[in-house]
Formats: C-alpha cells, sequence, structure tokens
C-alpha cells in the first residue's frame, strides 16, 4: 500500500532499470540481515583461511626438517634439499639437540662403510628423513600426461567444490524465496509496483552479487594464505586459472540462478521446491563429480571445458594443468555467454507464466505457453 501511495505522489512508475535495482537491494538486504546467512558465511571464510594457513604451513614444516651436524658431517646433507642444518662443536651436542627437540635427528659422522655416518633419532626413527637422505637416481617419465600430478588434483576439486557449494547454496536460497513470496501472496504486492521481469531480473543480480562476492573474498583469503605461508610459486601457478574461475562463475551462476527462479515459480509450497529444481541441482553436482573421477582425462575435461553447466570448473582446472590454447576459454566463455542469455529469456518466460498461478504444480510446457 505504501510502493503503490508513493508512485501515485511520484506521479509515474519507477523505470525497469531503477525496479531492477530495488528488487536487488532488497534481496541482497535481506539477506545481510539474517544472522544465519551471517553466521554460515563467517564459518566458511574462517575455515577457508585456517585451511589455507595450515595446508600452507604444514606443507612448509614438511619440507624443511631441522638436523644438527658437525664440521665433518655437514658435508653429507649438502645438496639435499629439505633440510635446514644446525652446526655444533661436538656429537654430544648434536645429540643433545636431539634430545631436547631443537633438532628432529643429527647427522654424525663415524666413518664406519658404507656411508661414513650415523642418524640419531630422539625415540622413533623417522623413515621420511632417511629416504631423503638416500640416493635417488634420475627418472624418466614415459608417459607424462596421464603422470599423476596431486597439485593440480587439488586445484580441480577446489574449483569444484566451491562452485558446488555456491551455486548450490544461492540458488536454493532464492527458489526458497521465489515460493514463499508466492506461498504468503506477497507476490502480488510486488508486481503491483514492478514489472515481473524486473523482479526476476533484480532477483538474480542481488544473488549473483552475493554469490560472486563470496567466491571473491575466497580468492582474497587464498591469495593471502598461500603469500603468508610463503607458496608464492602454487599461487603464481593458480592465479590465472582463479580469475578466470570468477569469470566463468559469474554468467554461469547467472545462468543457473535465471533456472532455479524460473522453475520455483512453477510451484505454490516449500515442499514441492525439489520436483522442479531437482534436474538444476543435478547440473550443478555433475561437474563436482565429473572432475573427481575425470580430473586427469584430458578428453573429459575438454568437453567439460566447453559445456555451458561445468565449464566454470572444466575450464580453470584444464588451464591450471596446462591443457588449453589461449584462444580456448575465450570461445567457451562465448559458448557460456550465449546460453546464458538463452536461459534467461526461457526463464523469463517461464517464470512470468507461473508467478500468479496458485495451486497445483504449473507443466513446463503450459508455462512455455503462457
Amino acid at each position: 500500500m505504501s510502493t503503490t501511495t508513493t508512485r501515485s505522489a511520484a506521479g509515474a512508475a519507477p523505470g525497469f532499470g531503477q525496479s531492477v535495482w530495488l528488487v536487488a537491494e532488497r534481496e541482497i538486504g535481506s539477506k545481510l540481515r539474517s544472522k544465519s546467512f551471517l553466521i554460515s558465511f563467517g564459518i566458511l571464510f574462517v575455515l577457508a583461511l585456517a585451511g589455507v594457513i595450515w595446508a600452507g604451513f604444514t606443507a612448509k614444516d614438511a619440507a624443511t626438517t631441522p638436523v644438527a651436524v658437525t664440521a665433518d658431517s655437514q658435508q653429507y646433507i649438502q645438496g639435499v634439499p629439505g633440510f635446514e642444518a644446525t652446526t655444533v662443536d661436538s656429537a654430544d651436542a648434536a645429540r643433545e639437540l636431539v634430545r631436547s627437540g631443537d633438532a628432529d635427528a643429527a647427522i654424525i659422522a663415524d666413518g664406519a662403510p658404507p656411508l661414513g655416518y650415523t642418524v640419531v633419532f630422539d625415540r622413533d626413527a623417522s623413515t621420511s628423513l632417511l629416504m631423503a637422505l638416500s640416493e635417488t637416481p634420475a627418472v624418466e617419465l614415459l608417459d607424462v600426461e596421464n603422470a599423476t600430478n596431486w597439485a593440480g588434483y587439488i586445484a580441480a576439486i577446489g574449483f569444484g567444490i566451491i562452485f558446488l557449494f555456491a551455486a548450490q547454496t544461492f540458488g536454493a536460497t532464492m527458489a526458497q524465496s521465489v515460493v514463499e513470496e508466492k506461498q504468503t501472496r506477497v507476490v502480488e504486492l510486488l508486481i503491483s509496483a514492478v514489472p515481473t521481469r524486473a523482479l526476476l531480473a533484480g532477483k538474480v543480480i542481488g544473488n549473483t552479487v552475493l554469490a560472486m562476492a563470496q567466491i571473491l573474498i575466497l580468492a582474497a583469503i587464498a591469495v593471502v594464505g598461500l603469500t603468508v605461508t610463503g607458496q608464492t610459486e602454487f599461487l603464481q601457478g593458480v592465479g590465472a586459472p582463479i580469475a578466470w574461475f570468477a569469470v566463468f562463475f559469474l554468467f554461469g551462476f547467472i545462468l543457473l540462478a535465471a533456472l532455479f527462479a524460473a522453475a520455483a515459480a512453477m510451484v505454490s509450497r516449500q515442499e514441492d521446491i525439489g520436483s522442479t529444481t531437482t534436474p538444476i541441482m543435478l547440473l550443478i553436482m555433475a561437474p563436482y563429480f565429473l572432475v573427481i573421477f575425470f580430473w586427469n582425462n584430458p578428453t573429459v575435461l575438454a568437453v567439460m571445458s566447453y559445456v555451458p553447466f561445468s565449464a566454470p570448473v572444466g575450464m580453470p582446472t584444464r588451464m591450471f594443468l596446462g591443457q588449453v590454447d589461449w584462444w580456448e576459454p575465450l570461445v567457451s566463455l562465448a559458448i557460456l555467454i550465449v546460453t546464458c542469455i538463452g536461459a534467461i529469456l526461457v526463464g523469463a518466460k517461464i517464470y512470468e507464466n507461473s508467478l500468479l498461478r496458485m495451486g497445483a504444480r504449473v507443466k513446463l510446457s503450459d508455462a512455455l505457453k503462457g
């Protein structure tokens, strides 16, 4: 009623752009005022920051082992990566550092064959340290393409989890919001103030802003965490794929958000949301499971990078693994944008034709016909 009065006093209804912004502002404001949303946001970010820092320090600590050496035994670890040597005056002093916990092991020259030194531990012998001291021959891989790249696997899983979590969380939240507005008949007041398509556009834009904010904050956390822990080499390798992931996620989420809103508009009860949104949920889950099982399969990843629903995961993963030419992300992004436009047009038609239909679920054929 207050909105109608304001419009009458002003003498004109708000334009389409203004209506879209008002709805988007309403969506963003309602989420930011929700304690559950803010708490889940905070928990996610704290866990992400703790995970990145913990993984970085763990990798750093695992790569550097403190050892005690004497002047005549330091030669045995020269050129061997992963050791932080403390030189002491005698073998007894080296043993004391191990006993006090200041060194994980001591390298003591004893002249005994075949190596000429002894490794001293406090209680348990470290297999990894002994393996690091052993001489390893040069390795040649004949099938380099199918070799296990654990950094690539971690990056692929990371892209898959972030896409799955963000798209599922905000998509499902928007779908519930649409049905709640129908169920409480608030939507009738809303469309009396703004055009139906402006309502849809505002919802999509508002939730896209929140989802992108989450992605950018997670990316910033990853950069800060990797920088603090000294993982600059890994950061340089993952920087460009993260940037492209953000771009692909933007258009991929707009595509999914339009479909979520349209699917939710076809039902009038919260209990019925699953009947129309399940196919979209499967489209979101598919890239995650595909990248888990086929992250090291160039053919599957290549197909994923050109399918609009999986491109936000497939293309950045291929970029991290070094499997793309310069033009491939551009072509994939163009396909995604065209599909996004088509999904918006179809979703807007379904949304507009279903929003005011109460009661039984609206059939897809009826929603498309209008």
